[in-house]
This record gives structure tokens, C-alpha cells and sequence, in this order.
């Protein structure tokens, strides 16, 4: 028998590119791949890259650099780009880089074991369309491996929305949504290798409008279909659009005993004249009223956000509106970028804020919400709440797991693995992470 043939993946980006990585991993598996956690030893390296960063593709050009050296010692090592980038670049990524022996997009990666074979053979391969077969149903038998004891599940793809500043319609293409029997028979076969928390993912997810029984099914309908799942314990899904929260998902945060007391709901900006330049289509008012309803609904849950800083013509007073609405939210937790321009999206066009401008709102924006999280964790104190336990942390005799509300806590105690689901006591907030004790 020959030797397994070692397979590197790096992964840039989004959880739903962590997602796509598994299910390339898997599509190789029935090549002759094994999983590497170096490329110095790989007969393939594997870039899935994301576009959503600034200099996104650069910084992809200087990691295949990085490799030129390997290249030299194993003419046999091929080398691939996936993902965001390889479906805005494809061919320039080529042209630029001659080591890169194959190109392949998001919605194209369940043909990778014939581009690999393609390769192999000494052709260039490159795979950037979007194919009208179903890539999950293409790779829907997975090997049954033990899994942890969280995962991710894709059930919704692309995005119509067309925000000025994202390239993510023109990388993922248009909004797509997996049938519900699909998405529940991959949430059985995670259940049954170990899984107990899943994170169904989406560029919209809250957009989901899968077919199913009756007609296609809501995403809070697919939510109380996954409750039914014995051995399933936690639910949470992200990213969230403010326009497609509706009336069953606001109950289902108040009554689903599975579903996380959590969510991630971007708003990029305060302003209102900002957020129509970004055409988000809703406004800083139709947002909190979107907030009231949650809190309404789950008094408890933690918000998380997205926050773009230095727009194109953001004023101090646009960015003064941004700081009022976190200042009535409260976050939990928030993701702060600098604006920079993506190729052919509308706001490269526009006239910049000035660099340094940029930099002192962001510094300005991170230490608000800073304040905020410690906050929210310091709130915690003295609170009972459930921890799903992932794995030991760096003391003897330490786990670590996530709270309902995804806080990192770390628990001192003999008998915990992975997996076990308690009920915890906090006892102390530190700087990114909780203390407790078992109940």
C-alpha cells in the first residue's frame, strides 16, 4: 500500500470558511489525503482565503511567497487557492503566482477531486463558476469520524443586499437556501459523532428559506425542527441581517429551550445618511427597535455587533451617532474594521476619509466597546449559567468551555471532558474570559 498523501489547509476569515475547509478536507479524503498540521511535510497546500479583509489579496500573494522554497525541494507539492479570493482573482492569482497549480471558488470546491487529479496530471486547473449542482449534496457523505463537541453547519449561502463596501454577492453569488431535510440529516450525523452545540451559518442566515414540508420553511421553523433533536443541546446561527429578523424568530429567542441566549446583529453605522451611503436599508431607529423586540423577548440575550469606521464621507458628527447607538445597546462584544476599498464595489469610488482620521475613530470606537464587554462580563459574577465544555485549559486540572452567552470560562475541577454540559457558578471576570465553579 502507498503512503497517505498529507493535505495542509490554511484558513482565512469567516466560520463559514472554516466550515468549507472540513468539507474540502473531506472531498480529498476519498483522493488519499490525510490531514497535516504543517505545509513543510504537505503533498498539497490549501489556501481558503477570505476577501472581506484589507488586502485581502496581498496578503494571500505574500503567504504563496512563503512557499516557493517547498515548491524547490517537491516539484511533486501542489499547491491551491479556494475561497473568496480565488473567485474575485482566479485567473490573475495564475498569472502572478506560476507555483499555484489550481484555483477553485466557494460554490465550486466539491469538484476539487477532479481539479486535484488535473494537477496531478501536470495542467493547470481552475474552477471559479457557479454551478448549478448542489455542492453539499455532492459531498454529503462524511466520513464518521469522532467530532468535538461543537461544529458549524452551513444552511444558507451569497447575499442579495449589495452593501456598498462587500464583494460578498459578487464572491458567494446570490442568496441560496439548503432544503430542511438536508440540513437536518447533517445535523443528526454531527449529533451522532459527538456534536451538542451547532452554529447553523449564513452570509444572511436569518434570510433562510429552505424547502420543506408545506412550502419553504423559516429559519426559526428550521430552529424548532433542530430542537426536536435528541442529543442536540445547543443552537445558535449567524451572521443576522436587522431587515429579515420576523415575528417567529423574536418568539423563538423567548421560547426555544435550545437556542442560545445570543446574537450577533451587525449595524456597521449610527448615521443614518451613512448607512444609506453603505445601502444597509434600514436605519439607526428601525435597528433598536429591531433590539427592543429581542430583549423583549430574551431579556438576558448578549448582542454582538459589526462596526465599519471611516466611511467615505463620514463626518465626526456621522461617527458621534455611531458611538450614541452603542452607548444605548450595550454590546457584549463587537467586531471594529477601518474601511478600506474593495475593487468594484461602489464606496472604492468615493472620496476616503483621511488615514489618520480612520485610526483615532477606531481607537476611539474600541475603547467604548471595550468598556462594554468587561462590563458584560463583570455582570456575570454571581450569575449561574450552562457551560458546554470543549477542552482542558492551561493548568492542571483546568477546562475550558463556552456559557450560553458564548463567554470563555475556565472551571478548576476533577471528572469534566469534552462535552460535558454544567451548570456553572461564576466567580470571577478577568480580562477576556470567566472564572467559576461547578454547581
Amino acid at each position: 500500500m502507498s503512503a497517505p498523501k498529507k493535505l495542509f489547509i490554511k484558513t482565512y476569515g469567516c466560520q463559514m470558511n472554516v466550515y468549507d475547509s472540513e468539507r474540502m478536507a473531506e472531498a480529498l479524503g476519498g483522493q488519499g489525503y490525510v490531514a497535516t498540521d504543517t505545509p513543510d511535510d504537505a503533498d498539497m497546500i490549501l489556501l481558503n482565503t477570505c476577501h472581506i479583509r484589507e488586502k485581502a489579496a496581498e496578503k494571500v500573494y505574500s503567504e504563496l511567497g512563503r512557499y516557493k522554497g517547498l515548491k524547490a525541494e517537491n516539484p511533486d507539492l501542489k499547491i491551491g487557492v479556494a475561497g473568496c479570493v480565488a473567485q474575485a482573482e482566479g485567473e490573475e492569482i495564475m498569472r502572478r503566482q506560476p507555483l499555484v497549480d489550481l484555483v477553485v471558488g466557494p460554490q465550486s470546491y466539491h469538484r476539487l477531486p477532479a481539479l486535484e487529479a488535473k494537477a496531478r496530471s501536470g495542467e493547470k486547473a481552475l474552477d471559479t463558476d457557479f454551478p448549478e449542482e448542489d455542492k453539499f449534496e455532492v459531498l454529503k457523505s462524511r466520513p464518521k469520524a469522532k467530532r468535538g463537541p461543537t461544529a458549524f453547519l452551513t444552511v444558507q449561502e451569497g447575499c442579495d443586499k449589495f452593501c456598498a463596501f462587500c464583494v460578498v454577492p459578487y464572491t458567494r453569488g446570490a442568496e441560496v437556501s439548503r432544503p430542511v431535510d438536508r440540513v437536518l440529516a447533517e445535523a443528526r450525523d454531527l449529533v451522532e459523532r459527538g456534536v451538542r452545540e451547532i452554529t447553523l451559518l449564513g452570509q444572511n442566515v436569518n434570510a433562510y428559506h429552505g424547502a420543506g414540508p408545506g412550502g419553504d420553511w423559516s429559519l426559526a421553523q428550521l430552529i424548532w425542527a433542530l430542537n426536536d433533536i435528541d442529543g442536540l443541546e445547543r443552537i445558535r446561527f449567524t451572521t443576522s441581517h436587522p431587515n429579515d429578523m420576523t415575528d417567529d424568530l423574536y418568539a423563538a429567542h423567548g421560547e426555544c429551550p435550545k437556542l442560545m441566549p445570543y446574537l450577533h446583529l451587525p449595524v456597521q453605522a449610527g448615521s443614518d445618511k451613512i448607512l444609506k451611503r453603505m445601502n444597509r436599508s434600514h436605519t439607526a431607529e428601525s435597528y433598536l427597535r429591531v433590539i427592543e423586540r429581542l430583549r423583549a423577548a430574551r431579556p438576558d440575550i448578549l448582542l454582538s455587533g459589526d462596526f465599519i469606521v471611516g466611511f467615505p464621507e463620514e463626518t465626526e458628527a456621522d461617527f458621534q451617532a455611531t458611538l450614541d447607538l452603542i452607548e444605548e445597546v450595550r454590546y457584549g462584544y463587537a467586531y471594529t474594521f477601518k474601511y478600506s476599498t474593495r475593487p468594484g464595489t461602489p464606496a472604492a469610488e468615493r472620496a476616503q476619509v483621511p488615514e489618520d482620521e480612520k485610526n483615532d475613530r477606531l481607537q476611539r470606537l474600541q475603547a467604548l466597546i471595550a468598556r462594554q464587554q468587561r462590563a458584560a462580563q463583570d455582570a456575570m459574577v454571581g450569575q449561574e449559567v450552562g457551560v458546554l465544555f470543549e477542552k482542558p485549559g492551561r493548568l492542571a486540572g483546568q477546562m475550558v468551555g463556552k456559557s450560553d452567552h458564548l463567554h470563555a470560562v475556565h472551571v478548576q475541577a476533577t471528572g469534566l471532558e469534552p462535552g460535558h454540559l454544567r451548570r456553572v457558578r461564576i466567580v470571577e471576570s478577568g480580562p477576556n474570559s470567566l472564572g467559576g465553579v461547578l454547581v
